[in-house]
């Protein structure tokens, strides 16, 4: 299972970003039941649009074959180009290891897009 995280750095230490669209960096995690196998750093280029940067980070990693993608907050927008190669969409924070440890352990649940977002991030139903 390819797992794209919305990340702060280049390294699987990194920290879930806040924002899938802003991230500087995702990072291609390799998943192989609850493994992790590997993974690689790329840069998010939709962070230096202004506008629509979500819905172009949505398209950066669905080109990347994205089975998942785990972030902190994603837009509506980001979400519906992400449903249309159905990539499944999970919120998270920490580091990523832990966040991808998460999934392949079942404890995240997919994000449907409907807002659960506060000001303090989401809600304990789909925190990891």
């Amino acid at each position: 299972m390819k797992v794209i995280v919305a990340s702060t750095g280049k390294d699987i230490s990194s920290q879930v970003h806040d924002t899938f669209g802003r991230c500087p960096y995702f990072l291609v995690v390799e998943l192989e039941g609850k493994k992790i196998m590997g993974w690689k750093a790329i840069e998010n280029t939709a962070v230096i649009k202004t506008g629509g940067a979500g819905i172009t980070a949505a398209q950066l990693v669905a080109e990347q074959g994205a089975d998942a993608i785990i972030a902190q907050r994603i837009g509506p927008k980001a979400i519906d180009v992400l449903n249309q190669f159905k990539i499944n969409v999970y919120l998270a924070d920490g580091s990523i290891e832990s966040a991808v440890k998460a999934l392949a352990n079942g404890k995240l649940k997919v994000f449907n897009g409907v807002p659960c977002n506060g000001a303090n991030g989401p809600c304990r139903e789909h925190k990891g």
